[in-house]
């Protein structure tokens, strides 16, 4: 039968967040709950029934919980095929059917970031928890497996199902259980077999929480980290586009930026960097929330209450008034950074196809001799340092992308977009949800023009003046739409793709 109801569940976790939640669904629905050690303790604390495994067992903890749940009265009960064989087998030995599984693993990868004393790690290496999750795991025919906290949104669904899951469900939580035990095992592995070489940081996971992680690097010899969480893998990611972006940025007057999933999102100039904040986070306060935040110059006090209201993930700066620091760090979770110097880098490393792809970094600052004028109507003073500025904000834009620029403010962006009308579009529209006006702006693309289709809705929005590589065999149909709604071309002969 591919659809089954949980009857009897155990609960065997190091983290108990949202564990209570859990624990009183299943027993508001009388599901069996067993549990042991600690686990056991915290839903006693709550008030919950919980059957002892030593109950089951006839036999106490030992070494120091080194060995709680690991003897066939608990494991027949999860591995048993639902046939008369087994069934009457564990009739036999009174074993109790288990149909749940949920488990959070000791924190080996956690601890490892932490430290590297041995005895320590050795303790935080979970025997019982990786049993439990692969034997659930194997019989997912009959068994819901929840391998960490971060399937309980599944089971949450499974329950609202009266507590019936379908073979579909098990099936797909078991392929994510033996991805849990797999990049707990590498870790534990990397560790023992010596593998870990100088300046390796582990992560507690990758890109997804079910992919393991490392950092190479000394991230200390251009970054002080002062406070907040672990760093994690986005968080890294996040931060060396920060890094990037504010490297044509940081000689200028005060400038703020903001980002999310590597992409820049809101960024500006003003005479003083509680204005440049403001600008920076009207650009898209949205995608502000949860964000990485870095500016060119200290903050001060009053930047700091500007920005203190606001959840972010980091924020970096070269420095931190002793004020303002302390008001930032008030909140527990949050990362400040001060940026020693911008960490300099001579060559781009990735993996592809069975190898390394490699690459001189993109490090073409934009000058005003760059721009070459192509159209009859020519861009002031103001409109050049707006096209230099979307210049310097579409090149850290996943392509294809566009940005638009009004008095030294990225007021839209469309990036990542399958062609680049869509991108054209995306960012028009962006700069006008947030309440901008695209009249007067100048606009820029991190490549050619290969139709003059971006150059018709840039008008019809109102942009002013545009930059773009040029290169394009329709070149001159760009410049002929340009030159027939009154608009500033300039090309720079320099592409900025960036994947």
């Amino acid at each position: 039968m591919e659809n089954k109801r949980i009857h009897a569940a155990l609960l065997s976790v190091y983290n108990k967040q949202g564990l209570e939640d859990i624990a009183r669904q299943l027993h508001a629905m009388g599901i069996v709950i067993y549990s042991t050690g600690g686990t056991q303790q915290h839903l006693e604390d709550k008030d919950i029934p919980v059957v002892a495994v030593e109950d089951i067992t006839d036999y106490p903890s030992i070494l120091g919980g080194r060995v709680k749940t690991l003897h066939p009265k608990i494991f027949g009960g999860i591995l048993a095929m639902r046939n008369e064989d087994h069934l009457g087998q564990l009739a036999h030995f009174q074993i109790p059917l288990i149909d749940l599984v949920v488990v959070d693993l000791y924190p080996f990868q956690e601890t490892l970031a932490q430290t590297r004393e041995h005895d320590e790690l050795i303790e935080k290496i979970d025997i019982g928890g990786i049993s439990l999750i692969r034997a659930a795991a194997k019989n997912f025919q009959d068994v819901v497996v929840i391998p960490s906290f971060r399937e309980y949104g599944l089971l949450k669904g499974i329950l609202a199902n009266n507590a019936i899951s379908s073979l579909e469900q098990r099936r797909q939580l078991a392929a994510r259980a033996f991805s849990v035990s797999q990049a707990y095992d590498h870790s534990i592995h990397t560790y023992l077999a010596g593998l870990m070489p100088e300046g390796s940081l582990p992560l507690r996971y990758g890109e997804n929480p079910h992919q393991t992680a490392r950092y190479l690097g000394d991230l200390d010899e251009c970054l002080d980290v002062l406070c907040g969480k672990e760093l994690s893998y986005n968080n890294l990611l996040d931060i060396d586009s920060a890094l990037s972006l504010m490297s044509d940025f940081h000689k200028g007057p005060p400038c703020f930026a903001v980002l999310k999933h590597t992409n820049v999102c809101g960024i500006a100039v003003r005479e003083n960097l509680t204005e440049a904040w403001g600008a920076a986070l009207a650009g898209d306060p949205v995608s502000a929330y949860g964000g990485i935040l870095i500016c060119n110059a200290p903050v001060d006090e009053a930047t700091a209450k500007a920005i203190h209201p606001l959840f972010f993930e980091v924020l970096l700066a070269p420095g931190f008034e002793e004020e303002a620091l302390n008001l930032l760090k008030t909140r527990k979770q949050r990362i400040l950074i001060r940026i020693r110097h911008l960490p300099v880098s001579r060559t781009h490393v990735r993996s592809a196809i069975n190898g390394l792809l490699e690459q001189d970094p993109n490090e073409h600052h934009t000058r005003r001799e760059d721009l070459k004028p192509v159209t009859r109507q020519l861009a002031d003073k103001e409109l050049i340092d707006d096209l230099i500025f979307a210049i310097h904000c579409v090149k850290h834009l996943k392509s294809n992308a566009i940005a638009l620029v009004k008095g030294q403010q990225l007021i839209g962006m469309g990036c990542g977009q399958t062609s680049r009308v869509d991108a054209c579009r995306q960012a028009i529209e962006k700069a006008a949800a947030m309440g901008f006006d695209p009249a007067g702006s100048a606009m820029a693309s991190e490549a050619f023009f290969p139709f003059p289709d971006c150059v018709e809705l840039a008008a019809k929005a109102g942009v002013a003046a545009i930059a773009q590589p040029g290169g394009s065999v329709n070149d001159a149909l760009s410049i002929q739409a340009a030159d027939d709604r009154g608009i500033a071309m300039a090309f720079t002969g320099i592409r900025h793709f960036k994947h």
